[in-house]
């Protein structure tokens, strides 16, 4: 299930067929999902005025909302989790975390 901080891929990637690429979720259900977040109001699909083939994605007031919500929770939640682990293990988490968003982290070492 897409949650509203997967949505918030919507700025960064407002095509349905590049949500889809970015969340790594089949495009059809991409499409139930727009579908339904447009009819609860979070989200607006309208032709792209650049390519009238394409749809654009948007998130509403009410979508970001709810989206800032959802990324408020996750961060108490992860800080809940934090507040388990000492300072020195956190400086450890906070270095390898870095290292793994680093550029060119998602290639394969070859002694894999």
């Amino acid at each position: 299930m897409v949650s509203f901080h997967d949505v918030a891929e919507v700025a960064a990637s407002p095509y349905p067929a590049q949500l889809a690429k970015e969340l790594v979720i089949p495009k059809a259900s991409v499409t139930v999902y727009v579908r339904n977040l447009v009819a609860k109001g979070f989200m607006r699909r309208e032709i792209d005025d650049a390519d009238l083939r394409r749809h654009r994605l948007e998130l509403t007031e009410a979508g970001e909302a709810a989206r800032d919500r959802s990324f408020a929770a996750l961060a108490a939640a992860f800080e809940r989790r934090l507040a388990l682990i000492g300072p020195g293990d956190r400086a450890d988490l906070a270095r390898i975390l870095t290292a793994l968003l680093a550029p060119g982290a998602g290639a394969v070492p070859s002694a894999l």
